[in-house]
């Protein structure tokens, strides 16, 4: 009488052997498992013993996109800012040329003036003696119409207060009737541009003692 049962041996023939992996992470006592050496196992070992094996940490989708247009946006800040740092320096430069040049041509201004400022003076002279007449009118008030266009003035007459940053008081005089001193004559008139004194008047002055 013949089984039919098989043993042991027959299930495990040599033509398909049995094989066993253990894939706990733990040993049977509790302890962490060590990791296989390098070279060792297959790469399902490999996954099983590092879990971050085979991920891609590079941003794709959604998260690519943020990225790249955060780099965008950092990129244009950079550039915004030395445009603007760049517009900046040009209008401090274009000021400190335009301050420059108002200097130039009033320097300049200043350099004809004190050049005519004998030959305005016997102008000046004749007219207050009645010398200026016929022809030579005309010429002295075109020359003052030609003056005031360079923002030129002259300036000091007689009965205005005395004040010694806009005059030069030649002679003095005494006045016990009078409260404070005043011009009673204009030897030079002065002259200046603006606010600034390119000659001040020469005058005589009566006053209190």
């Amino acid at each position: 009488m013949t089984s039919d049962a098989q043993g042991p041996e027959e299930l495990g023939s040599e033509d398909q052997p049995f094989h066993f992996t253990d894939k706990r992470k733990v040993t049977p006592e509790g302890q962490p498992k060590e990791a296989a050496p390098q070279g060792a196992g297959s790469a399902g070992d490999d996954a099983e013993t590092d879990p971050l094996a085979g991920l891609d940490f590079e941003p794709t989708g959604e998260a690519g996109d943020d990225a790249a247009l955060l780099a965008a946006q950092s990129e244009a800040a950079a550039h915004l800012d030395a445009l603007q740092r760049e517009r900046a320096s040009f209008t401090n430069y274009r000021n400190r040329s335009l301050r420059d040049q108002e200097a130039a041509r009033v320097k300049g201004v200043e350099d004809v003036l004190a050049a005519l400022l004998p030959v305005l003076d016997d102008i000046d002279r004749a007219r207050q003696h009645g010398e200026l007449d016929g022809p030579f009118v005309a010429i002295s008030e075109k020359l003052d119409a030609s003056l005031a266009k360079f923002g030129i003035e002259r300036y000091g007459v007689v009965g205005e207060e005395f004040d010694p940053n806009v005059h030069e008081a030649l002679m003095h005089q005494v006045d016990p009737q009078a409260t404070s001193a005043t011009v009673n004559m204009v030897i030079e008139p002065g002259y200046r541009i603006g606010e600034k004194v390119v000659r001040a008047a020469r005058v005589s002055v009566v006053g209190p003692e």
